[in-house]
């Protein structure tokens, strides 16, 4: 009953009276509005678990796909056999010297940046060096295509306690069998440069002479300018410039009139993987695990730098220990003297007609 209804066939009654009486009516008839609807929804539901698949007919085809999904079989029986379920042949990695191919790969070395000098070599010449470390090098992983898709060897450096380490750090060198590293890299290698885990690897598994290329993370300078950030040549000194010496200049036109990708900006520098190529190694010490580059080396002293074969400047395989370079049983490190690489017979400083 409404408001008029009511108010018509009782005029005596106040305003307030009658809506009150509306709204009691309104909220009962909600009241059966909600019980028949739940009387209906029981009643159904009730149906078709009675009737089955012939009352599921009646539904749409996406209702009926997602309740036949609880009738296929178990996920479980279309996974792959891993390989501890199944019997897989074991790799057998013998550490022994090899022959060296064009195609081979070897591994690389994790050395540690002990800082910059010059040397003089017997012509007389000043060599600006870099100082390299190769501390305690050792395979601590072996990849290999039966298992993981393709070759590689993870090499460990340096020690480090296994309470400053995580515990899948812990679980991983443990199970390994190898003592625990504070540096890892994983280095990619031809089958045939592969090396059971375990293998010592030291500053002889380069010689002196060849070409290097060294990986590391550069020095961090903080936010730069244009300038020094990419080598701008900057705005004039003078004649009308204002305020403006050392900026970019413009970074745009009107039409597009927005700044492309990759624009050269001033922002944070350094900080980052780079890879120096060619580096020409002058002197080996095997006593101290030493290495003496030529030039400079990505990073600042103490941080870790990632040396392999030149890519490009490739080294003559005749003279490179392969897979790398296994210490004999009777040698004495502690007597060994620094090798020097052939600087050649004649005077660079003597000049021919």
């Amino acid at each position: 009953m409404n408001y008029w209804s009511f108010k018509t066939l009782n005029p005596g009654t106040s305003s307030s009276r009658v809506a009150r009486v509306s709204a009691r009516g309104r909220c009962s008839t909600f009241h059966s509005l909600v019980s028949f609807f739940t009387v209906i929804a029981v009643t159904v539901t009730v149906t078709v678990i009675s009737v089955g698949n012939s009352a599921m007919l009646a539904f749409s085809r996406g209702i009926v796909s997602r309740l036949q999904r609880f009738d296929s079989p178990s996920p479980i029986r279309f996974l792959r056999v891993f390989s501890s379920d199944a019997e897989i042949q074991t790799r057998v990695i013998d550490a022994k010297p090899g022959v060296m191919n064009p195609n081979s790969k070897r591994t690389g070395l994790i050395a540690v940046k002990c800082g910059m000098s010059a040397l003089w070599d017997k012509w007389g010449a000043r060599i600006p060096i870099t100082v390299l470390w190769v501390d305690d090098n050792i395979v601590s992983q072996v990849k290999t295509p039966e298992k993981e898709g393709f070759c590689a060897l993870q090499i460990g450096c340096g020690q480090k306690k296994d309470k400053h380490l995580t515990k899948p750090e812990v679980g991983h060198f443990r199970a390994q069998g190898v003592p625990m590293k504070r540096k890892l890299r994983e280095f990619p290698v031809t089958e045939d440069a592969l090396l059971p885990v375990g293998t010592s690897l030291n500053v002889r598994h380069f010689v002196p002479g060849q070409y290097v290329d060294i990986t590391g993370i550069t020095k961090g300078k903080g936010f730069q300018g244009g300038m020094k950030r990419h080598g701008f040549k900057g705005s004039p000194a003078s004649h009308g410039a204002s305020l403006s010496h050392r900026s970019i200049g413009s970074v745009g036109q009107q039409d597009p009139g927005r700044v492309f990708k990759g624009k050269k900006m001033p922002g944070r520098m350094g900080g980052e993987q780079r890879t120096v190529k060619n580096v020409w190694v002058y002197k080996i010490d095997p006593a101290r695990n030493l290495m003496w580059v030529k030039g400079q080396v990505p990073g600042a002293t103490g941080n870790f730098v990632f040396i392999k074969d030149a890519v490009y400047e490739k080294p003559d395989i005749s003279l490179l220990p392969f897979p790398t370079y296994f210490v004999p049983e009777d040698e004495d490190t502690d007597d060994l003297k620094p090798l020097v690489a052939e600087l050649g017979d004649v005077d660079p400083f003597m000049v021919t007609a």
